[in-house]
Order: C-alpha cells, then sequence, then structure tokens
C-alpha cells in the first residue's frame, strides 16, 4: 500500500495550493481518508477528513473555510484545497487512510500514512 503526497511548495500569505495524495495497493473506496499537518516543533494535528463515499467531510475550526477536502474515486486521490493560506499554516502535510466509513480526528484513527509534502507559508 502506498499513498503518495505531492502539491507543497512556497506560497505568500493570501495565497493557495492544492494538495495530491495518490492511493494505491489495495481499495481505495474501503478508506476515509483524512489530512494532518505538523509544524516545526508542535505534535501532528488534525486538518481534514472525508468519508469513504464522500459524503461527509469534517475540518479543524482553524482551517474552516479556507481548505476543501474531495477525492475523486476514479483516479484514487484525495486532495486538499487551501486558499487563504496563513503563516501560521506552515507544516509538513501528512495524508493518512483509515479502513472505515468515516474519518476520524486522531491520529492514532488511521492505519496507513504518506510520506508529507512541506507548505511553507511566507508572511
Amino acid at each position: 500500500v502506498q499513498l503518495q503526497a505531492s502539491g507543497g511548495g512556497l506560497v505568500q500569505a493570501g495565497g493557495s495550493l492544492r494538495l495530491s495524495c495518490a492511493f494505491s495497493g489495495r481499495t481505495f473506496t474501503d478508506y476515509a481518508m483524512g489530512w494532518f499537518r505538523q509544524a516545526p516543533g508542535k505534535e501532528r494535528e488534525f486538518v481534514a477528513s472525508i468519508s469513504r463515499a464522500a459524503t461527509r467531510t469534517n475540518y479543524a475550526d482553524s482551517v474552516k473555510g479556507r481548505f476543501t477536502i474531495s477525492r475523486d474515486n476514479v483516479k484514487n486521490t484525495v486532495f486538499l484545497r487551501m486558499n487563504s493560506l496563513k503563516s501560521e499554516d506552515t507544516a509538513v502535510y501528512y495524508c493518512a487512510a483509515r479502513p472505515s466509513v468515516t474519518g476520524a480526528t486522531p491520529a492514532t484513527g488511521y492505519d496507513l500514512w504518506g510520506q508529507g509534502t512541506l507548505v511553507t507559508v511566507s508572511s
């Protein structure tokens, strides 16, 4: 099983990025997906999750209204659209998968993890 995250980079405050996470090796639609992030010196934190049928989404309060999680169950990919980026969004972003109908907020709820992609927001 492989989760391959991509799309990170350097962006100015107020800008946008779209992260992608390609899933392979198992049946994508058996898994709810999540995005987490970890800033230097801080613990990994929940960002967003999406159910396996894309009918339910959940967001951390800090990103609600700015970030959108989505998935393409044909291309086996989950996305995180990030708008109105702030310097405090700077972190390594990880995608994760759990064999369940819906996502979860604790990182311990996920079985599979991607390698992370770095997002740096300059102020």
